[in-house]
């Protein structure tokens, strides 16, 4: 039988999509950006945007082939229709998602794109040239998200292995917090090295979009409006309480007082390691993995990130890198065939050959991430150069490098 569109499932991929771009723009700058100096605000929001705009481009001149287009050796697809070419023309159905049209899968799949390179910025923010982070994204898009993605779910190596990503704990928060911690070691540590939120309200904004599109990104990705899509959210949102309860709960017991920033941090890591198992594991699991995940998340910003000395300005590294090898770890022991008959599950489902598929994956993708970031930030460092004039850093990069404030200047 044909496959036949779906009007509900291509109407809830259309708000699907809306939500994860809500993620980025507003949410990830607002969050980041109300969460380091006032002299810096714009700056930090402005490298959210102009990610959402580059990746919106340069995903449909040649990024969605070379993710899920024809297969080339498992490493890359085949750029056979270089600006979308004739796609939108033809209403063809997506192969991905054969109740949705192509151009719709498409286009939820640049939102995740998109994402993934602006969570990046919250590790280099106040210290890094305006120059060289246009220079980095559509590099880091094309060399590393690209080959990535596509050996995940376009088709590739680790897709033909039978690795599982549901939403991009591989693909979008590994690759990225382990991208994170190879900039942060090349740009250096910024000359006030302190966490100093000018403004925790825009953050709890900025937290709440997350939260919110959140649905989007995981119940999205279930590819339709179905009982795995209603599964996928409720997970996701049982994770992300118990991440914000267990973290505030660490604030408490290691500093006698509840913070809202680690409760904050403990909601965002509750969603990022759920990411990858959202499609595949049950209420139980999900408490579980939020609560291990804020834990583990917690004394890697607060006790790791000060033993090795790096400066990861918003833990990028901490929380999405760490995220993301927890819950892939996680989808390798809790998926269970019964709320995804595609799958044969994990260890608890007795199929512990998916933990080594899970943590060869993690390997992999975080050795090609940080190497080939690191070559990159290399690159560009030696030709624009990475770090900010120090004149301008104490001064702040709003004024200096695009003229503007945030605030009225007293």
């Amino acid at each position: 039988m044909d496959p036949i569109l779906s009007s509900g499932d291509t109407a809830w991929m259309l708000i699907s999509t809306a939500l994860v771009i809500l993620m980025t723009i507003p949410g990830v700058a607002l969050f980041y950006g109300g969460l380091i100096r006032r002299e810096n605000v714009l700056n930090t929001l402005f490298l959210s945007f102009i990610t959402f705009s580059i990746v919106s481009i340069l995903w449909f001149i040649y990024g969605y082939d070379m993710v899920f287009s024809t297969d080339i050796w498992g490493v890359i697809g085949a750029l056979s229709n270089p600006f979308f070419n004739g796609i939108l023309e033809s209403g063809a159905l997506s192969s991905y998602a054969p109740t949705i049209p192509q151009g719709l899968y498409a286009v939820f799949q640049m939102t995740f794109a998109a994402i993934t390179v602006a969570l990046i910025s919250g590790a280099i923010v106040e210290r890094m040239k305006f120059s060289a982070w246009l220079a980095f994204v559509p590099l880091w898009l094309t060399l590393v998200y690209m080959p990535i993605a596509h050996w995940v779910w376009g088709g590739g190596w680790l897709f033909q292995m039978g690795v599982l990503d549901f939403a991009g704990g591989i693909v979008v928060h590994l690759s990225s917090g382990v991208a994170a911690l190879a900039m942060v070691l090349l740009v250096g540590i910024r000359k006030n090295a302190k966490l100093l939120p000018h403004h925790l309200g825009y953050s709890v904004i900025g937290t709440g979009l997350l939260w919110f599109g959140w649905f989007g990104f995981n119940a999205g990705s279930a590819l339709g409006a179905s009982n795995l899509a209603v599964s996928a959210m409720i997970v996701t949102n049982t994770s992300a309480a118990t991440g914000m309860l267990a973290w505030i709960l660490m604030d408490k017991i290691n500093t006698g007082k509840p913070t809202l920033l680690g409760a904050l941090s403990g909601a965002i890591a509750g969603l990022a390691t759920i990411t990858p198992a959202a499609g595949y594991v049950n209420i139980t699991a999900a408490l579980i993995i939020g609560f291990v995940s804020s834990i583990i998340c917690y004394y890697a910003v607060s006790h790791l990130k000060p033993l090795i000395g790096y400066d990861d300005a918003l833990d990028v590294f901490g929380i999405h890198g760490m995220s993301g090898i927890i819950g892939t770890l996680a989808v390798g022991i809790f998926a269970t065939p019964l709320i995804n008959s595609a799958i044969k599950g994990g260890v608890i489902a007795g199929n512990p050959a998916q933990l080594g598929i899970q943590l060869l994956a993690i390997v992999v993708v975080g050795l090609y991430s940080f190497g080939v970031t690191y070559l990159i930030g290399m690159v560009i460092d030696r030709t624009i150069g990475l770090r900010v004039e120090e004149e301008h850093e104490v001064q702040g990069l709003d004024i200096n490098l695009h003229e503007e404030s945030g605030y009225r200047l007293s």
